[in-house]
Formats: structure tokens, C-alpha cells, sequence
């Protein structure tokens, strides 16, 4: 096992991981930006070590000052978290040319699975079904034209290297399409630095499901069950749930076979998420892509199967055997994940600041993972999120009273938060129904 790890991340993500490796008696390094001195995770760490100023592409995004404090400390191991570089293939690369483990998967799985292109093209591959369009990347508008006018309108146009909702566009005409085709280039260049974009059908009204998988470097590939993330806004999550409430139980095992096929037809090592939207109407699913990393809703997977992720991916990062076979794993109960974010809770701005009150919710099966505490200061720097709220119950119906139980009790004060959303969105018919699709938050909002 490792001696030491660095965490190269922040707020909550980064609470979690130092977690984890105490309970494995693993000594951790923090790193932090100037603004970020006095954090949680600066404080529950064994060591720390600045590595900039507030800007992330001046501290957290730095490899060379994140590399640099990894040899200082002596840490031989460094967990990347979520965002950030977590899905970064060159300073995997970098990890690895150093001999310093990346808690992860191997460079090469998160270059091919990072970009969404080879990843559809490696579904195909792996014999599992995609989103009827484009093969490769366009090379020309005339080309786009000529595949939706044989696909049907609509369409989507999507970045090659794509992530975060980003450089991606719904068209519903030749016209559309037309007009939109460089703008999304230039979103892609801009944002990934690839201007290559694919062309796909555009599903509609589904739902985002995932499935979440576990492989290690002796052969065993396993899944842990699903998770419904349809509740987004801007295609960024804001609800999950697991299970899937109204999944069809074939269609359940079906994804989950086809993820764990994925994984083991490129050799995949690590934890990971295999995503697919399902067509609630046709009962169909495609696959849209894969996550190599932990994910922000990894949470309402610990809480059915009662394992937890962060030390599994660990221990597998450190060649060791999964723990347990595919008949080992049982699904227990509901969880709901409401993720908490420092922001208007209509308009989805940021809203920066101090926070001058605090009361965070417990009791049997409540949960909150946070960086925050009362007089910390929220950081306009950074992603909003604060707070993941987490409920489990004996069912879905325990687990949405405790939900909104909890969320009646959680308290940020000087601040605007989400939680007032989260309390309409939990009492709305198509949430309560489990018949929400990836629309169905725009539609709460746009019927107030």
C-alpha cells in the first residue's frame, strides 16, 4: 500500500480522499492556492503545501508546481479527484514518468475514452450499441448536411473532446445547422483545444442513466448498479438517484453487461462510469460516454452497495485484487444526491461570499460531504458547488421524506444556495413519478 498520497484537488472531493486514506493508514498531502490557505483540506491533511494564487490555471491546474510538491513531500502516489486533472491523459503521463502512481486509470484509457469521439468509436467496437450518427469526425459542413438530412431533424453537434456539457448544440433544421456548424468548432477549440466535432441523432426527452464500474489489473471487471442523473440544468447534474427508479429490469442488466464489456474490451483499470441515454418511449439505450474517474455522485452508489469507492480505487491503483465477485455485490435500499451550489437557485448565478450561519442536517441515513464551515469564504475562483447532500432509505419513498426532511434543516446563511430548487424539484409530479427525463428541470422552471 502507499505511504503517502497528494491530493490534488480541493473542498469537498478532497476532504473525502483524506478520509479514505486515514482509515488506510495512508499519510496525505494537501495542496492548495493562495486563497484556499485556510480550508478544510488544508487542515485535515498531514502536510500542505501552496502551489499559486487563486486562479486555477495558476495553482490547481499547474502540473510542474503540483509534481514538484508531490517529490518534496515524498508522496508516491497523487488522486487527482474529479475535474480539474483528473481526466487529463498527459499528466498521467507525467505521473507515470515520474514514478509517482496516478490514482487512476492508465493515460492511454483516459485519452481514448476523454475524447468523445474514440470513445463512440470504441463502443462500436466493443459491440455496444451508440447513438445513430456520424462515425469519425466531420470534415466539412456539406458532409453534416448530407447525414442529418438521412438521420432526421433533430440533431446534435458535439465536440470531439467534449466534457461538461460544453460544445455541444441541438438543431433542429438545415438552417440551424448551417449557422451553428463553425460556432461549435470554435466553442470546441476554445474550450478543449480541437476544433473537431461529431454529428449524432438527438434523443428526445431521455433519460441519463450511468452505470458504475470497477476493474482491477488481475482481469476482474465488475459493475455496482446504476445511478438516474437526468435531473441537469445546462447538461450539468443537479439531482441523482440510485437505482434508476423506473428503469426496466432488462434494460437495467443490459447496460450494465454492456459497461462491463466496455471496460473489458480496452483493459480498463480503475473505477469508471459508463453513461448511456435511454429513450423512455422506445425502450431503447445508447452509450454516450465514460467517465475515468470518481464521480461527484459516487455517494449514492456507496450508500446501496455499502462500499466505498475512494479506498476501492485505492487499493486497486496499488494492484490489488477486488475484494469481491459480481455476486458479492447487493443493492440495498434508495439514495438521493442533492448537489448544493453557491448560486441564485433560479438564475444559476454565482453567488461568492462569507458564509455568516451554518446548520447542516443529520440524523439515521443523512449524509453531507462539504469543504464549508461558518465563516469560511466561498471563492468566485472556483466550480459552486459547497455541499453534497445525501440521503438513503429503505425505499425510494424513506429516501425523498428524509431529503426533504434534511434540506428543511440546512442552514448557509450570507449566501444564496440551490436549496430552494431542490425543495420545489422534490415535490414536483414528474420527480415524484420517476418519469423525469434529461428536460424535465427546464420545464419545472419554465412553469413557475
Amino acid at each position: 500500500m502507499f505511504r503517502k498520497i497528494l491530493i490534488a484537488n480541493r473542498g469537498e472531493i478532497a476532504i473525502r480522499i483524506i478520509r479514505a486514506c486515514k482509515e488506510l493508514g495512508i499519510a496525505t498531502v494537501a495542496v492548495h492556492s493562495t486563497a484556499d490557505e485556510h480550508s478544510l483540506h488544508v487542515r485535515y491533511a498531514d502536510q500542505s503545501v501552496c502551489i499559486g494564487p487563486p486562479p486555477s490555471g495558476q495553482s490547481y491546474l499547474r502540473i510542474p508546481a503540483i509534481i514538484s510538491a508531490a517529490e518534496v513531500t515524498g508522496a508516491d502516489a497523487i488522486h487527482p479527484g474529479y475535474g480539474y486533472l483528473s481526466e487529463n491523459a498527459h499528466f498521467a503521463e507525467v505521473c507515470e514518468s515520474c514514478n509517482i502512481t496516478f490514482i487512476g486509470p492508465k493515460s492511454q484509457h483516459i485519452s481514448r475514452m476523454g475524447r468523445k469521439a474514440a470513445a463512440r468509436e470504441t463502443a462500436i467496437e466493443a459491440g455496444v450499441r451508440v447513438i445513430p450518427g456520424s462515425k469519425k469526425t466531420l470534415a466539412s459542413l456539406d458532409e453534416a448536411l448530407a447525414l442529418a438530412k438521412g438521420l432526421g431533424y433533430p440533431v446534435m453537434l458535439k465536440a470531439a473532446a467534449g466534457g461538461g456539457g460544453k460544445g455541444m448544440r441541438a438543431l433542429y433544421g438545415e438552417g440551424e445547422l448551417s449557422s451553428a456548424f463553425e460556432v461549435v468548432r470554435s466553442e470546441a477549440a476554445t474550450a478543449f483545444g480541437d476544433p473537431n466535432i461529431y454529428l449524432e441523432k438527438l434523443i428526445l426527452e431521455p433519460k441519463h442513466i450511468e452505470t458504475q464500474i470497477m476493474a482491477d489489473a488481475h482481469g476482474s471487471v465488475i459493475h455496482l448498479g446504476d445511478r438516474d442523473c437526468s435531473i441537469q440544468r445546462r447538461h450539468q447534474k443537479l439531482i441523482e438517484e440510485a437505482p434508476a427508479y423506473t428503469l426496466d429490469p432488462g434494460v437495467r442488466s443490459a447496460m450494465a453487461e454492456d459497461a462491463v464489456k466496455l471496460a473489458r474490451h480496452i483493459g480498463y483499470q480503475s473505477l469508471g462510469t459508463v453513461e448511456f441515454l435511454y429513450d423512455q418511449k422506445s425502450g431503447e439505450y445508447f452509450f454516450i460516454e465514460m467517465n475515468t474517474r470518481i464521480q461527484v455522485e459516487h455517494t449514492v452508489t456507496e450508500s446501496v452497495t455499502g462500499l466505498d469507492l475512494v479506498k476501492e480505487q485505492i487499493r486497486i491503483a496499488a494492484d490489488k485484487k477486488l475484494r469481491f465477485r459480481q455476486d458479492d455485490v447487493r443493492i440495498y435500499g434508495h439514495s438521493i444526491e442533492c448537489r448544493i451550489n453557491a448560486e441564485d437557485p433560479y438564475t444559476f448565478v454565482p453567488n461568492a461570499g462569507k458564509i455568516t450561519g451554518l446548520n447542516m442536517p443529520g440524523g439515521p441515513g443523512v449524509r453531507v460531504d462539504t469543504g464549508i464551515y461558518n465563516e469560511a469564504v466561498i471563492s468566485p475562483y472556483y466550480d459552486s458547488l459547497v455541499a453534497k447532500l445525501i440521503v438513503h432509505g429503505i425505499d425510494r419513498a424513506e429516501a425523498l421524506a428524509k431529503m426533504n426532511r434534511a434540506l428543511q434543516e440546512f442552514h448557509i446563511g450570507g449566501i444564496k444556495t440551490t436549496i430552494p430548487l431542490h425543495l420545489d424539484v422534490l415535490k414536483a409530479e414528474d420527480f415524484l413519478s420517476g418519469k423525469y427525463h434529461t428536460g424535465s428541470l427546464e420545464r419545472m422552471l419554465a412553469s413557475r
